[in-house]
C-alpha cells in the first residue's frame, strides 16, 4: 500500500515540475501579452475618436463662417442700395463681407482636408490596425491551446510510466492479503494478552478412613477455604490462586480465619487517596495495579512508566521555552518581565520531581512483577509489544484502598500477602479519555510563530484560530487549530477576542 501511495505521490511530482510550473509561468506571460493587445486597441480608439472630434469641430467653424459670409453679403447690398448712406459705410461694408467670404473659403479648406485625414485614418483603425490586434489575439489563444494539449500529453506519458509499477504493486496488495495467516495472528493476540495463569494442579486423595488429620492439595481450588478446626499441614505453602473466572463467595458466614494473617497486610497498607474520576465510576483499581493479571499488569505498569517519562519530556522542554523567554525578557525588558517567569520555573521544577519520583515508584513494581514471570524470548517481547500500543489511555487511574476489592476477584501469592484481583472482563473500563477543553474566544496572529518545543505550536501571521486558555501570566496563551493541533504561542503574538460570555472576557493584545 505504502508503494502504491508512493506511485501516486511520483505522478503529483512530476506533473507540479514538468506541468504545473510550466503554465503557471506560462499564463502569467499570456495575461501580460493580453493586456498589450487590449491597450492598443484602447489606443487605436481613442486616436479615431480625437479625429472624429476634430472632424466635427472644423465641419461646425465651416457652417458658422458661411453663414456669416451670406450675412455680410446681405448687408452689403442693402448699404448699397441705399442712397442715404455714405460712401464709406457702404466701402466698409463691402470689405466686411469680402473678409468674411474669405474666412469662409479658408474653413472649407481644412474641413476638406480633416475629412480627408478622417477617411484615411478610418480606413487604416477598421482595416488594418483592429485587424492586427485580433490576429495577434487569435494567435496567443492558439498558442495557448497547443501548449495545453502539450501539458495533457506530458500527463499521460507521466502516468504511463507508473502504470506498470502500480500494477505491481496491486500484485502484492493481492498477493499479501492471499498470504494472512489467521492462526498466526491469533497467536499474536494470545500472546499479547495472557494472563500468565498457571492452571491448578490435581487435587490430593483424603483418606478419611485413618485417624489422621486431612491435607490440602497445594494446587486445589479449595485451598482457601477449610473448617476452623482443621489446620493447614507443616511444611506446605499454598499458593492461594483461583482460576480467573471463579467468584469468591462474599457471604459474612464465610470463616476467614487461617487468612487473618494475610488480610492483616491489607488492613495495614497505607491507604491511597481516591481521584474523582475513580469515585464518579464508584472506585477503580489500586495504584500499582495489582487487580490484574501477571502479564495484563507487567503492560500497564510499563504503559504507565512511558507516561511519565514522556509527561517529564513534556515538563523539560515547557521549562526550556520558558528559560529561552527568560532570556528574551532579560535582553529586551521592554517585552516583558522576567522576574515573572521564576515563579512557573520553580513550579516546573516541583512537577518534575514529582513526577521523576512516580517513575521510580512504577519502574519498581515494574521490576518486581517481571522477576515473576516465566523468562520471555525477544521474539515474544517483540510480539507483545504490537499490541501495547493499541491499549494506551490518555488517563491516569488513581489508586483504591486495598480494601474495597470488587466481586470477582482473583488471589495471588505476592511476598506472602493475598491481593484481591478485577475479571479480566472489567479491564477497559477502568480508562476513558479526558474531554477536550471548550473554546473561550478566537484570536489572530500578528506575528509567525515557529512551535518547535513540545506543546508549542505554529501560527502564520494573520491566521485565525482558537482560544481555549487564557494567559496565566507566564506570558503564553493555549489556542487550538482543529480537533488534533492545539498548544502555545506566546501572548504578545497574538490579539485574543474572549466571547463576552466566558470567564474574564476581554480583548487585549
Amino acid at each position: 500500500m505504502n508503494d502504491y501511495a508512493g506511485q501516486h505521490e511520483v505522478v503529483s511530482e512530476n506533473m507540479t515540475s514538468q506541468i504545473t510550473a510550466e503554465l503557471t509561468r506560462f499564463v502569467q506571460e499570456l495575461k501580460q501579452e493580453r493586456k498589450s493587445h487590449f491597450h492598443d486597441g484602447r489606443k487605436a480608439q481613442q486616436n479615431i475618436e480625437t479625429f472624429w472630434k476634430q472632424l466635427e469641430a472644423s465641419k461646425r467653424r465651416f457652417e458658422r463662417d458661411c453663414k456669416e459670409a451670406d450675412r455680410a453679403q446681405q448687408y452689403f447690398e442693402k448699404m448699397d442700395a441705399d442712397i442715404n448712406v455714405t460712401k464709406a459705410d457702404v466701402e466698409k461694408a463691402r470689405q466686411q463681407a469680402q473678409t468674411r467670404h474669405q474666412m469662409a473659403e479658408d474653413s472649407k479648406g481644412e474641413y476638406s482636408s480633416i475629412l480627408q485625414k478622417f477617411n484615411h485614418e478610418q480606413r487604416e483603425h477598421y482595416h488594418t490596425h483592429i485587424p492586427n490586434i485580433f490576429q495577434k489575439i487569435q494567435e496567443m489563444e492558439e498558442r495557448r491551446i497547443v501548449r495545453i494539449g502539450e501539458c495533457m500529453k506530458t500527463y499521460a506519458e507521466v502516468d504511463r510510466q507508473v502504470i506498470p509499477i502500480i500494477g505491481k504493486c496491486l500484485d502484492g496488495i493481492t498477493k499479501a492479503a492471499e498470504s494472512i495467516d489467521h492462526k498466526n495472528d491469533s497467536q499474536l493476540v494470545i500472546e499479547a494478552f495472557k494472563s500468565g495463569f498457571e492452571p491448578p494442579g490435581d487435587i490430593d486423595f483424603e483418606d478419611f478412613t485413618q485417624p489422621m488429620k486431612r491435607t490440602v492439595s497445594e494446587s486445589s481450588l479449595s485451598n482457601s477455604r477449610w473448617d476452623g478446626k482443621s489446620e493447614p499441614k507443616p511444611g506446605s505453602k499454598s499458593k492461594g490462586k483461583l482460576w480467573p473466572f471463579i467468584k469468591k463467595n462474599k457471604s459474612p458466614k464465610q470463616q476467614k480465619e487461617p487468612l487473618s494473617h494475610r488480610f492483616n497486610e491489607f488492613m495495614t497498607s497505607k491507604p491511597k487517596i481516591h481521584c474523582f474520576r475513580s469515585l464518579k465510576r464508584g472506585g477503580g483499581g489500586p495504584e500499582d495495579f495489582s487487580n490484574l493479571p501477571p502479564e495484563q499488569r507487567r503492560k500497564k505498569l510499563q504503559q504507565k512508566v512511558d507516561e511519565l517519562n514522556k509527561d517529564i519530556q513534556k515538563e523539560m522542554d515547557q521549562r526550556d521555552a520558558l528559560t529561552k523567554m527568560k532570556d528574551v525578557y532579560i535582553k529586551n525588558p521592554q517585552m516583558g518581565d522576567a522576574a515573572s517567569v521564576d515563579h512557573k520555573l520553580a513550579e516546573l521544577g516541583q512537577n518534575m520531581e514529582k513526577l521523576r519520583l512516580e517513575a521510580q515508584k512504577f519502574e519498581g513494581w515494574l521490576a518486581e512483577v517481571e522477576g515473576r514471570l516465566p523468562v520471555r524470548t525477544e521474539q515474544t517481547r517483540r510480539q507483545s509489544g504490537m499490541y501495547d500500543t493499541q491499549n494506551t489511555s490518555a488517563v491516569n487511574n488513581c489508586a483504591q484502598d486495598r480494601e474495597s476489592s470488587p466481586d470477582g476477584s482473583y488471589t495471588e501469592e505476592q511476598s506472602q500477602e493475598s491481593e484481591m484481583k478485577v475479571p479480566v472482563t472489567e479491564f477497559d473500563d477502568e480508562f476513558d479519555d479526558e474531554e477536550p477543553l471548550p473554546t473561550i474566544g478566537t484570536c489572530k496572529a500578528l506575528y509567525t510563530f515557529e512551535g518547535q518545543n513540545e506543546g508549542t505550536i505554529s501560527v502564520t501571521e494573520g491566521e485565525m484560530l482558537y482560544v481555549i486558555e487564557e494567559d496565566k501570566g507566564d506570558g503564553w496563551t493555549r489556542i487550538r487549530r482543529n480537533e488534533d493541533e492545539e498548544g502555545y504561542v506566546p501572548t504578545s503574538y497574538v490579539e485574543v477576542y474572549l466571547d463576552k460570555n466566558a470567564k474574564g472576557a476581554m480583548t487585549y493584545i
